[in-house]
């Protein structure tokens, strides 16, 4: 080998030493990128529904990083809008997720700081509380709001008879809150000789309820039935209703079958509770789980996934007792 062909060879061992170096570098930089690391957003337990959210949020995050050793899940909890927020801003910029699940606090506050991180290239799965504007997201799962506010509705005005005087209880200003409200009103029109007296938010919050139905109480005297839209307000409504010793509510219809509302059914233990609708909290796991394997193999989710809410009546209350739920 003459030295003009050595100086080539020791190039070549040179620049094959670099492109080694720099592909070992590199390795965990592309095994970074290729990692999956999914932002979960819900609120604070703030009642029993949102209890239930953040025992199967937390669950599914146990789950699915032992099943997928390269999976990493994170989850934050808000107790407001602002909160949840900032919450996103720290898991695209601290954390680096390339998939979000959020469970928005509120609807219109967070569908900008949702539409934010989708635009960083963040897949993004909306849960339940939907936002305003549905091009901020890629997927939404929920459960059949419509249904959870249709089947309440048909229900009190059959147990009335067609005709009664009725007042609702309403959560927290969100699409899902909306569409129950709508589906309860759209079925109240095809009966006349009911009227619904009025519909307050409670915020899903038992000593809300508790409040807007003494409001009730003292506004009105003669009320037949409430749709409390929720378990945890049915309880404040059943508070209220037992303090004024009022004889004349016949019904109170909660929702979501919360064990211990579902337990009062089965047990007939009070002649109030005759029927609830199922809406459970184990869908922020599906919807995690959904979104997590979706991604790991890169695929998407459909743009709507619609979990069914049916009546829960005495003889069907077994079905959906769960004692050892938070929820």
């Amino acid at each position: 080998m003459n030295s003009s062909q050595l100086s080539s060879f020791t190039r070549r061992l040179a620049l094959s030493a670099v492109g080694a170096a720099a592909l070992a570098l590199a390795a965990p930089a592309m095994a970074q990128a290729s990692k999956t690391v999914v932002g979960v957003a819900i609120p604070s337990a703030t009642h029993g529904f949102t209890g239930g959210i953040v025992y199967w949020a937390n669950q599914a995050k146990k789950d699915l990083e032992k099943a997928h050793p390269g999976l990493q899940v994170i989850v934050k909890t808000a107790g407001g809008a602002p909160e949840q927020a900032n919450q996103l801003q720290d898991l695209v910029t601290v954390n680096k997720i390339n998939a979000l699940v959020i469970f928005p606090f509120e609807s219109a506050a967070l569908t900008k700081p949702v539409a934010q991180v989708k635009a960083k290239g963040v897949y993004v799965t909306v849960v339940d509380r939907g936002l305003t504007d549905t091009s901020a997201q890629d997927a939404y799962v929920a459960g059949d709001n419509t249904a959870f506010g249709k089947i309440p509705a048909e229900y009190i005005a059959k147990a009335l008879g067609g005709k009664g005087n009725v007042v609702a209880m309403r959560g927290i200003a969100t699409t899902l809150d909306n569409e129950r409200m709508d589906a309860f009103n759209s079925v109240l029109k095809n009966h006349p000789g009911i009227k619904l007296l009025d519909a307050k938010y409670a915020n899903w919050n038992r000593d809300d309820a508790f409040k807007v139905m003494q409001d009730y109480l003292t506004r009105f005297p003669q009320i037949d039935a409430v749709w409390a839209a929720d378990d945890d307000m049915a309880v404040g409504v059943l508070k209220a209703i037992e303090q004024a010793k009022r004889k004349d509510i016949k019904l109170v219809f909660g929702g979501a079958g919360a064990k211990g509302m579902i337990k009062t059914l089965m047990d007939g233990s009070n002649p109030l509770i005759q029927a609830n609708v199922s809406y459970s909290p184990k869908f922020i796991y599906d919807s995690i789980k959904l979104t997590a394997e979706a991604r790991i193999k890169g695929e998407k989710l459909p743009a709507n996934t619609i979990i069914p809410s049916v009546l829960i009546t005495k003889e069907t209350a077994k079905d959906f007792y769960f004692p050892d739920s938070p929820f």
